[in-house]
């Protein structure tokens, strides 16, 4: 088995398009990983790391997860690709409910391209926004020393720089690289916390330890699992005469994922409940410790809520990815169908009813792991790091990665990484 993995990995380095895309990713991830070193000017580091220490970031502290420690450093990366996301997810539930947008969406390429526009647009708008709350947090707390207002303004522009400039490098990774952007830059946030993360795990006692690895190696067991199952729907193709030559007659299958929206409705759905605490951070006073004692990070109010949002955006985004009606008109125009049943409407509807049925086990699964964290952080104090939606945009981030390596690998006649 290691015999095969590591010819996997020579074949995959003798490709020389994949090698480039490997070259080109790592290159992106190590630029990343430098901004996320690099303080912004006029920010108190000794201040901001008893800030940290202390446990008082709460919510910030939660965030911090996904910039990968940049938060806690204010570096120009420190709003991460959080604002980014935040943006493709308001772009995405608006193109639902605003016509205009929805036809743009039908365009096709030229369309997706406006749409692209006004989402990095949003990105500016909440990286702004963002920016200046966390200049009055850092304020009140005594990093920003004889703050004035160029210097906040320098601070302001430089988060806000850093944000497009990660905006930027997801899209690159995208488009010539190996992976969804968004998500490969999350996944190696969270795994450049593991290190410290260990080292707090290895103070707890043997059989904390020994509990969490059981649960660990259940999870990623389990993200396996879901992620790889499906359900492959029969096709049969009709014969028919074109030209001089009979075409069709074949048998295949439409395959449908038990999770078909990967780790995305998680990043969404943390996204989303991270908003209004956020906010209540930055205002302060009363009404943001009112706001953070109910629906705090660390609050049963809070993963209820998000387990719910990752079940709502797990069935959501699977309909953007998967529109039954077109793929039953496809099916038809191509002279396919699904034998039992007619082409057309009741083809769509079939599809529908499976993959409404199939959406279900995948959506509470993903439910499941959010509230995992804050299982193990009230039950086995363990670290954020290794709760089951980092494990879970890891393990599925890897497999992602490897199955788009594999399909390179077996366009050119190698065998891949996975069975």
């Amino acid at each position: 088995m290691n015999n095969k993995l590591w010819q996997s990995l020579v074949n995959a380095w003798k490709i020389p398009d994949l090698r480039t895309k490997l070259l080109f990713t790592a290159a992106m991830v190590a630029i990343y990983r430098f901004g996320a070193y690099v303080p912004v000017p006029g920010i108190d580091l000794d201040a901001l790391r008893e800030f940290f220490e202390k446990g008082g970031a709460g919510v910030v502290g939660f965030l911090d997860l996904f910039s990968g420690g940049a938060l806690a450093r204010v570096a120009l990366f420190a709003l991460g690709i959080m604002p980014y996301i935040t943006a493709s997810i308001i772009m995405q539930l608006l193109t639902v409910v605003i016509p205009k947008l929805e036809e743009l969406a039908k365009e096709g390429e030229q369309g997706q391209k406006v749409i692209t526009k006004y989402t990095r647009w949003l990105t500016v708008g909440l990286s702004t926004v963002q920016a200046v709350g966390y200049v009055f947090l850092f304020r009140s707390q005594n990093a920003l020393p004889d703050l004035n207002w160029w210097r906040a303004l320098l601070i302001i522009v430089s988060l806000v720089a850093g944000a497009v400039f990660v905006m930027w490098l997801g899209e690159l990774i995208t488009a010539r690289g190996l992976g969804n952007g968004m998500s490969i830059i999350i996944f190696i946030s969270i795994v450049s916390r593991i290190p410290s993360g260990t080292a707090k795990l290895f103070t707890m006692s043997f059989v904390t330890i020994a509990l969490f690895l059981v649960i660990a190696l259940a999870v990623v067991v389990g993200v396996i699992w879901i992620t790889s199952g499906e359900r492959r729907v029969p096709v049969q193709y009709a014969k028919r005469v074109v030209g001089r030559r009979m075409m069709g007659g074949t048998s295949t299958f439409i395959p449908l994922k038990v999770n078909m929206a990967g780790v995305i409705p998680v990043i969404f759905a943390s996204s989303m409940m991270m908003i209004l605490p956020t906010f209540a951070q930055f205002l302060g006073g009363g009404i943001g410790t009112w706001i953070n004692s109910w629906i705090g990070p660390s609050t049963f109010l809070f993963i209820i809520l998000e387990a719910i949002l990752i079940i709502i955006f797990t069935y959501f985004y699977t309909a953007v990815t998967f529109n039954p009606i077109d793929q039953a008109d496809n099916l038809k125009k191509y002279g396919g169908f699904v034998p039992g049943v007619r082409p057309g409407r009741p083809t769509a509807e079939y599809l529908d009813r499976i993959l409404t049925r199939l959406t279900l086990p995948g959506a509470l699964f993903l439910a499941a792991l959010a509230v995992l964290p804050w299982i193990m952080s009230r039950f086995l104090n363990v670290p954020f790091y290794f709760g089951g939606t980092s494990l879970l945009i890891v393990v599925g981030v890897a497999l992602d990665t490897m199955r788009q390596m594999e399909a390179q690998l077996l366009m050119r006649h190698y065998e891949g990484f996975l069975k």
